[in-house]
């Protein structure tokens, strides 16, 4: 069912280059996205909050608000490229604000505003290794284009459980992890936001239709970890909180006080989204991450081309809302350590090519021949959001006084 659940999820559409035709993606991911969603609800027909979503649509939904498109080598947000390097392919992105000074320091240069043509020629004539190791030490969200491994995903998901009225502290940003606490808030989970002065969710700067989409509902909250009372109020918060989705590595949660055995100990499921893991030094967003996991691809000529729109976060999103509805066992919870590169690995067999299966043109669109018929090439669509997203901070002193914090 891949190529079919492929053409329906909106990604093909934003697959290849600008003005030609679209390409098939490899591996399974949307079918993946696909069965999570039907297992989740499958977990939730028979409650107040059923959760009804098409999984692999949820793929490409960002760019149904963006009104972006494919770009080839180019990502569809635009903050990620695909460049050439020594021995194959490396996916570079800049898209955080200090970015184009870590890239100055990749490349030993000061940097023009146009910060490619300099990543792009000292790329040609270095190995991916190289870029990885460098990539590493700065801090660049950077990665060869592997060739997939199939890997298998070590996070299993335990026996699900009802979530209403759970409560859920979420420290995440972007997407991968704030689509987990959208899928939980859909389950009748109490979804608590939480942000610190220092560094605000930086997809509050992006699409307010899509940032509303994950957000409504939700409470926020703004503690500051740089004060002994901020401390105490997110560890308080947590030793409330029955499921807890943090992207941080530990070194950073324990900066913050914040102890996850200690709090699996209790009976709390913990989920720790990361790019390469919690104990990996190296950092990725959906773009590089699913890219440098080998999905990726290939125009005519070989090239490499982005698969969707950061696809990395939304997939990492929906397994990881999966394995948050897992219910403690004998009064224990768990961590689940999910690394966003090994759940992209994980849809990939062992080649990078694209599938057989060609998308050809019909009329004014597209169609992918399936083994059940031709299936017609979706555009990305999105669903309605249902209530307003909070500003930051905006529930702060009524959440900790109703927590007694």
């Amino acid at each position: 069912m891949s190529s079919a659940d492929w053409a329906r999820s909106g990604v093909v559409a934003l697959t290849g280059h600008s003005g030609a035709s679209p390409l098939m993606p490899p591996g399974g991911a949307a079918t993946l996205a696909r069965r999570v969603a039907e297992r989740l609800a499958a977990a939730t027909e028979n409650t107040e909050h059923p959760v009804r979503v098409d999984g692999a649509a949820l793929l490409g939904e960002r760019a149904a608000f963006t009104g972006r498109g494919r770009r080839g080598p180019v990502s569809v947000g635009g903050a990620c490229r695909l460049l050439p390097t020594a021995d194959g392919w490396a996916a570079v992105s800049c898209a955080r604000p200090d970015d184009p000074l870590l890239l100055g320091a990749l490349v030993g240069a000061e940097l023009p505003d146009d910060v490619w043509p300099a990543v792009a020629a000292w790329l040609r004539v270095r190995p991916g290794a190289e870029l990885a190791e460098r990539a590493a030490l700065l801090g660049l969200a950077a990665a060869p284009v592997e060739a997939p491994a199939g890997a298998v995903v070590s996070s299993t998901p335990g026996r699900p459980r009802p979530v209403a009225g759970l409560l859920v502290a979420d420290f995440s940003a972007l997407w991968a992890g704030p689509l987990c606490a959208h899928l939980l808030g859909l389950a009748g989970a109490r979804v608590i936001k939480v942000e610190t002065p220092q560094r605000l969710d930086g997809a509050r700067r992006g699409d307010p239709g899509f940032y509303r989409l994950l957000h409504a509902g939700h409470r926020a909250v703004l503690l500051d970890p740089a004060t002994s009372e901020g401390r105490r109020a997110m560890s308080a918060l947590v030793d409330s909180a029955d499921i807890v989705i943090e992207a941080s590595r530990p070194r950073a949660l324990a900066r913050f006080g914040l102890d996850a055995q200690a709090a699996v100990e209790r009976g709390a499921i913990w989920v720790s989204i990361t790019a390469n893991g919690r104990d990996c030094p190296r950092i990725g967003f959906g773009d590089d991450v699913a890219a440098g996991a080998g999905l990726v691809a290939r125009d005519g000529r070989g090239v490499p081309v982005f698969c969707g729109d950061a696809l990395a976060d939304p997939l990492t999103g929906v397994v990881a809302a999966e394995l948050a509805m897992s219910a403690p066992e004998n009064g224990r919870g768990r961590l689940f350590d999910v690394a966003m590169s090994q759940v992209v690995a994980a849809t990939l067999g062992a080649t990078r090519e694209s599938p057989a299966q060609p998308v050809r043109r019909v009329g004014a669109g597209w169609v992918v021949d399936s083994p059940a018929g031709p299936v017609p090439v979706a555009a990305p669509r999105h669903r309605a959001a249902t209530g307003n997203a909070p500003g930051p901070g905006e529930h702060t002193s009524e959440v900790l006084r109703a927590l007694g914090i």
